[in-house]
């Protein structure tokens, strides 16, 4: 179903890469063996020892996001009911990498969307209690992001874009009518909250059937919630939605239904994103798929 690929990497990483940047920089940490772990649109990350993954930019546009979570991260950990990976170390250019680079812990699990099954219930309180926590006011300088935590409306153009990269794939009217139906809510009118940015399940991890963590901080911004209240349609079966929505409101969320309709759009939106550039990624595929399904059945 998708029609484009992930961005490509503009620098070359390798475990070798990352044994010398630490023998350099970290270098008690030059001795304990390195595993390439996973790479994401922005970020390669390998598994150094036990205990720590090595987070490298692949390409430009990560290396903002590097310094980003580098500044905010150990910040917010602290209040959030959840582990997060919050930089330990940092690290800067060198032996050839343009970027700055972070060590950050290993959380335990793996990404909701590849476990093989995991408790419903449990998730929907446990990440609609860390939202609830994450989203209070973000201060005037946290970081910009141009396509999430804005009006739905802005990202009209590039919907339609990838609606056509897909057309006669899914049911085209019905999708539309969903958009509009979002983009007829009314807009936020608080002030911009700390946002993840990126919540989906590939960045919630499991550990034993319940959520263990939340990773990959890499959009994070100010704006309003609804975009990351999309997950509960990315990760949760609608049975469970009013537990998660009852958490969010627990943990200091506020909750209209204006609300859940722009989350609702958005998790739309973010659902033809993915089926329209994941061709080599076919978990986030199955996600997008996943995703499309449930807010049109919602």
């Amino acid at each position: 179903m998708a029609a484009n690929r992930m961005p490509s990497a503009e620098v070359e990483i390798s475990g070798e890469l990352v044994r010398r940047l630490l023998a350099g920089q970290h270098p008690d940490l030059a001795r304990l063996p390195v595993k390439f772990l996973a790479n994401g649109w922005d970020n390669e990350l390998y598994r150094v020892g036990d205990r720590l993954i090595a987070r490298l930019p692949r390409r430009a546009l990560g290396s903002q996001i590097i310094k980003n979570e580098q500044r905010w991260l150990p910040s917010l950990a602290a209040r959030l009911p959840l582990p997060i990976p919050a930089p330990e170390r940092t690290g800067v250019p060198a032996c050839g990498y343009p970027y700055s680079w972070s060590m950050v812990p290993y959380l335990p699990g793996v990404p909701a969307a590849e476990a093989g099954s995991f408790d419903p219930a449990g998730a929907a309180a446990a990440v609609g209690g860390f939202l609830g926590a994450l989203h209070v006011p973000a201060p005037p300088d946290a970081p910009a992001n141009p396509v999430r935590g804005v009006p739905l409306a802005e990202r009209a153009a590039s919907f339609a874009a990838n609606l056509a990269l897909i057309g006669g794939q899914v049911d085209e009217n019905a999708v539309l009518r969903g958009w509009d139906a979002a983009l007829a809510a009314p807009g936020y009118d608080g002030p911009p909250v700390w946002l993840h940015g990126d919540l989906h399940p590939l960045n919630v991890l499991v550990n034993d059937g319940q959520v263990s963590g939340v990773i990959d901080f890499g959009d994070i911004t100010g704006g309003d919630p609804a975009s990351d209240l999309s997950v509960a349609w990315m990760l949760l079966p609608p049975g469970v939605h009013a537990r998660f929505w009852r958490a969010y409101q627990e943990a200091g969320g506020r909750v209209d239904d204006a609300l859940r309709a722009r989350a609702r759009g958005w998790a739309l939106n973010l659902a033809i994103v993915f089926l329209a550039h994941s061709e080599d990624n076919p978990v986030l595929r199955d996600v997008g798929r996943r995703t499309l399904g449930t807010v049109m059945c919602a």
